[in-house]
């Protein structure tokens, strides 16, 4: 991938010393720039399980809120406060080229989805030789699933969550996301454009309405992405692992989880009803389902916590 060849010195700086209990600054150091993210540590002082919590796709900051997006959800930031209260660390970030770690992507037409599995491998690596942990688990939300995935694959992780986790490859998960959402020509225009991906070939005449999704800029991040079938590497994968989705997820279907559930049997599942793709018990109504994306009042599912908290006090 694209850091293994290279050295990693991952270092770790804690703003107020080894207090428990709170939230401290934590940075990867990398060749090309710093990861910024956030260790949140429980109130106890023998050695505790740490999450590593994978950020979904585009401008999604460790907490799991979205540049494109109207306001905040804070999903992921009350994902980590609630594992707190159950005993577990856990480690979220800002993956390069996205707020804190925006100088760590100098060159954004050179981003690779294997770039930010190298960066999750390396804040494995980095947890792992911490002694404050007894365990790191790998948790990916959305397009952060697959991230994980692949990082647990190759790293000491103890574990893999997947939260919201697509199973579909990404050319066909666009494919559906979008169907019915546009006029007949830009859809011909989609399918050629998500045809020559697939292919290999990037694609200079983009429409403006699909800009957004196919800028020249990210075309090759893109292709990379959408070469990885996430059947196939759950299939691949030797640890204890959980699947967790949402009924009422506008997204990723249940037949998502299933599909992976299906891929790989040693893997629990667990579908909580009435949780959505930002974690939140919403029905499914979408004007209710896109305001939640923009609500850092609603809570998580209280389910999810639950899951997460047995899965990772499970024996191997």
């Amino acid at each position: 991938m694209l850091y293994r060849c290279l050295s990693i010195c991952a270092v770790l700086w804690l703003a107020f010393g080894e207090a428990w209990g709170a939230e401290q600054p934590i940075e990867l150091n990398t060749p090309t720039g710093v990861i910024k993210g956030t260790l949140t540590t429980p109130e106890r002082a023998e050695p505790a399980p740490v999450v590593l919590i994978v950020a979904g796709s585009g401008p999604t900051d460790r907490d799991g809120n979205s540049a494109m997006l109207k306001g905040p959800n804070n999903s992921l930031k009350q994902l980590a406060a609630a594992l707190s209260e159950q005993g577990v660390a856990s480690v979220r970030y800002d993956k390069r080229g996205v707020g804190g770690s925006s100088a760590a992507l100098p060159d954004r037409t050179a981003l690779r989805l294997e770039t930010y599995v190298s960066d999750a491998e390396a804040w494995v690596r980095l947890l792992a030789q911490d002694a404050r942990f007894n365990k790191v688990v790998v948790l990916g939300h959305s397009e952060g699933a697959l991230i994980g995935l692949l990082a647990a694959q190759h790293s000491p992780a103890a574990g893999y969550v997947s939260l919201a986790g697509s199973a579909q490859r990404a050319s066909d998960l666009l494919r559906r996301q979008l169907q019915g959402h546009m006029p007949p020509e830009l859809a011909e225009q989609n399918e050629a454009i998500l045809t020559a991906l697939e292919a290999g070939h990037t694609v200079a005449d983009v429409p403006a309405p699909l800009l957004a999704l196919y800028r020249p800029s990210g075309q090759r991040y893109l292709m990379s992405w959408m070469s990885y079938q996430p059947t196939d590497e759950l299939a691949r994968l030797k640890m204890p692992c959980l699947i967790v989705q949402g009924s009422t997820d506008i997204q990723i279907r249940v037949a998502d989880a299933e599909a992976l559930h299906t891929a790989n049997r040693a893997c629990g599942l667990k579908v909580i009803d009435g949780m959505n793709h930002v974690l939140k018990r919403v029905p499914a109504d979408r004007p209710q389902q896109l305001a939640s994306y923009s609500d850092p009042t609603l809570p998580l599912a209280p389910e999810l916590v639950q899951a997460v908290a047995a899965f990772l006090a499970a024996k191997p």
